[in-house]
């Protein structure tokens, strides 16, 4: 069976960037402006699309996201989350807690709720 959870209650708003990529975790920089996290750093959003000038970016703040993540594999359920400083995040005891729907070890994924 195939199971997606791709876009499911998501909304974004558009921030000023520099240096993210698609599928970055990034933290509120500076007035209206996102920028990439530090490793244990809470995250506000992950980065959809970013504009072709790399000035832009389309940053997910709610909803069912996958993000890319490095370390033990984050568990099922709620939990602790934060960022691990190369775009992607890591369970995290004293991160925020995230509920957890789908993890794939394979890949390095998690889908969970911002």
């Amino acid at each position: 069976m195939n199971l997606s959870f791709e876009g499911i209650g998501q909304w974004a708003a558009t921030f000023a960037c520099a240096e993210v990529s698609e599928g970055d975790a990034v933290k509120i920089g500076a007035n209206g402006t996102v920028a990439a996290c530090s490793a244990g750093e809470a995250f506000c959003g992950t980065v959809s699309s970013v504009s072709h000038g790399g000035d832009a970016c389309s940053v997910v703040l709610g909803g069912l996201v996958t993000a890319a993540y490095s370390g033990a594999a984050p568990t099922l359920g709620y939990g602790g989350l934060s960022a691990d400083g190369q775009g992607g995040v890591k369970s995290d005891a004293s991160g925020r807690s995230h509920l957890t729907v789908d993890v794939d070890t394979a890949a390095k994924t998690v889908t969970f709720v911002l």
